[in-house]
């Protein structure tokens, strides 16, 4: 059984059509890459699979359960977690405090202004656990907003993971980076997926981190599916190198 199975979802804006009956089967462990030029549909399915948008048509089903019309908060109770293409941190908090706050919520504490001791050591253990696995390590009580982008991006997956997802989602987890950014948050992803064993789902433009982390690729274009299969399978594939990488890039 898939662990996430999209059935022919279709979204509808008026008379445009952003995703045209697409269907994905991801298994649980996998790392799958969703792929295409501009417009293809991408972040429209990202939201759809998040629950901040409902198809027009189709179902999307996780763990088992039906979640087609479930709204984002509860998707994230059943397992789902996202990151986002812009990145989504408190700026004006450090990045302890960034991470406190979905580790308590995580631990239904929200935010609880009389925890006790032994609920705080617990947060303050958890929040070091994440500050150590997301190479945040002596930025603790750093402002955010005056990291580098990577740095915000780790923080913000970090957060991401505070929430104890079965599903990680990332939408362009290395946009706008540097080669060492890219590389870095390359690495914690890897990590996430190897020795976490997280099943994630990421929407990637940078073609060389598609290549080196995706068990398996999801192309799209102008809403449709065009491909589906391994790195190599996709790198080989006529119909994706004339509509998208272009014939050698991969």
């Amino acid at each position: 059984m898939s662990f996430l199975r999209i059935e022919g979802v279709t979204k509808r804006f008026g008379s445009l059509v952003a995703v045209d009956n697409v269907s994905l089967n991801v298994n649980a462990g996998e790392l799958r890459a969703v792929i295409g030029p501009n417009g293809a549909g991408k972040t429209t399915f990202f939201n759809m699979i998040s629950g901040f948008l409902q198809p027009t048509s189709g179902s999307i089903i996780f763990n088992d359960k039906d979640v087609t019309n479930v709204d984002p908060v509860n998707r994230v109770w059943s397992g789902m977690a996202r990151t986002f293409q812009i990145t989504e941190i408190f700026p004006e908090l450090t990045v302890y405090e960034n991470l406190r706050i979905p580790v308590e919520v995580a631990s239904a504490q929200r935010l609880s202004l009389w925890a006790s001791p032994g609920v705080a050591r617990s947060t303050h253990d958890r929040v070091e656990e994440l500050v150590r696995l997301g190479g945040l390590a002596g930025k603790t009580d750093r402002i955010v907003g005056e990291l580098s982008h990577g740095d915000q991006r780790s923080t913000e997956i970090m957060m991401a993971i505070a929430l104890q997802p079965k599903l990680l989602l990332l939408d362009e987890p290395t946009a706008g980076m540097g080669d060492q950014e890219t590389y870095d948050i390359t690495q914690l992803i890897r990590k996430l997926h190897h020795d976490e064993k997280l099943t994630i789902v990421l929407i990637e433009h940078d073609m060389r981190v598609v290549f080196h982390l995706a068990d398996k690729i999801t192309v799209l274009g102008e809403g449709k599916l065009l491909a589906e299969g391994t790195p190599a399978e996709i790198a080989a594939d006529e119909v994706v190198q004339a509509a998208y990488l272009g014939k050698g890039a991969a």
